[in-house]
This record gives structure tokens, sequence and C-alpha cells, in this order.
């Protein structure tokens, strides 16, 4: 049996020394979204699935998320949205056709979801229509030249399912296919544009380590990611944070 703790020690003494100032993408996003979430709000949160936050972070998700006026979760899977504790709101539906009228959110955020938009350019705008003027949309998702994509591109689905539950634990039931049509800056800025967006800011940023529990490759990992945190590699990182604001 893995000794996951062990694993986690060593790998944060490594990133210690080796990339010191490196933070999970996920923590960067968490700050995003406090700046954007206050009382005055109408939330919806896209692709909630079993929650909005990783789930170390679970008293920290249900202090957010009781914080707007409104929340909302959405998300196609039932089984996810059973398995959801923070939002009380939670309604499965399609992004491709939201249940939900005209200009009703101020807010509308997802969370590693929009690699899994198959027709982004209409999901954009049925996102829009549910927006209210001067609305923002907050997505996190993975670039798509970052090293975590252009691995999963090529490992076959058989052997990646047994992979992504080594290396984080997650079951096959948790894992959907992924087209990332929407993973550049170059996309997302053409994408917004025709959606009726403007683009406020796309962040690259690099995340944690994938392969902490095999130390041998997580010292090359962290060694590339110390790369990647420079101006020349910054195009190569890992995951994107975009804010747009409907116009």
């Amino acid at each position: 049996m893995i000794n996951r703790d062990l694993f986690l020690k060593l790998y944060f003494w490594l990133q210690k020394y080796i990339v010191p100032n490196l933070q999970y993408s996920q923590t960067i996003y968490e700050r995003v979204l406090k700046e954007y979430c206050h009382s005055r709000i109408k939330w919806l949160d896209l692709g909630c699935g079993h929650q909005v936050l990783p789930p170390w972070r679970f008293q920290q998700e249900k202090q957010l998320v009781n914080l707007p006026k409104l929340t909302v979760g959405l998300d196609y899977d039932w089984l996810s949205l059973s398995k959801h504790k923070t939002i009380q709101n939670l309604v499965r539906g399609d992004i491709t056709q939201l249940p939900f009228s005209d200009n009703t959110f101020d807010l509308v955020t997802a969370n590693m979801v929009f690699e899994h938009l198959n027709k982004p350019q209409l999901q954009l705008r049925e996102i829009s229509r549910i927006l209210k003027v001067g609305g923002k949309l907050i997505f996190h998702t993975p670039n798509k030249i970052g090293y975590t994509t252009l691995t999963a591109k090529i490992i076959p689905e058989r052997i990646k399912n047994k992979l992504v539950y080594l290396l984080q634990g997650r079951k096959e039931e948790d894992i959907f296919p992924a087209f990332y049509k929407i993973n550049s800056p170059s996309e997302i800025n053409r994408l917004a544009s025709e959606a009726g967006f403007k683009v406020v800011k796309i962040k690259l940023i690099c995340s944690s380590a994938q392969f902490v529990i095999m130390p041998p490759i997580v010292v090359f990992e962290l060694i590339w990611i110390k790369f990647l945190m420079t101006k020349i590699g910054k195009p190569l990182r890992t995951n994107i944070i975009a804010i747009l604001e409907k116009v």
C-alpha cells in the first residue's frame, strides 16, 4: 500500500529547495474567487461536481458559497451532484442549454471544467445569455500545451484512468472526456469576442507536481516547473485562469 503522507513530506521538502515559491493552482484559483465573491451577487458554479475547492478546503468552501445572496451549482453528472455538500441549490443541467432566465447571474465560475467543453462557442454564448451585463466569467483549466495536457493526450485511456487514480486518487467515475477546445490564450480571446465577452485577464500559472509518489521522476518535474516559472517558460505553464466580462 502506498504511504502517501510519507511521499508528500518528501515532496514538500524537495519543492522547498527546488521551487520554493511554487503554489498549487487551486490555491491561486481560490484567491481569485474571493476577489469576486461578495454578499450582493448571484453566483453560478458550472460543473460543481463533488466540491468547488479541494476536499481539504471544505470549511473555507462553506464560507465562500454562503457569502453571495444566491449560490447555485450545476452539473450534468447526477452521481457527482448527489455527493456535493456545500452548495444548497443544486441543478442537474447541460452547459449547452442552461435552465436559467436571461441576465440572472453576476458571476459564473468553472473549476477544471472548460477542457471538457465540446462546443465552446455555443456554450460561451449560453453562459453570456444568463450573465448580467458587466457580469464576470472566471474559469480555471489546463493549458493546451502544458506538459500535463500533452502527456494526458498521448496516454491510452485504459492506462490513463489507472494512472490518474494512482497519482490523484480520482476514481474512473470522476474522469470525463476532454477536448481542449478553449485551452490556450488565443482560443480564449477569439471565442470570448465571438460570444460577447471582453477579456479582463488571462493568467498562465504553474501548479504542484503530479508525480509526487514517484520521487526520482518528481525531481525532474520540479526542475521543469522551475523553468516554466521563468519569462521564457511562461507560454508552457500548465494552467490557465481566465476572467471574462460580458459587454
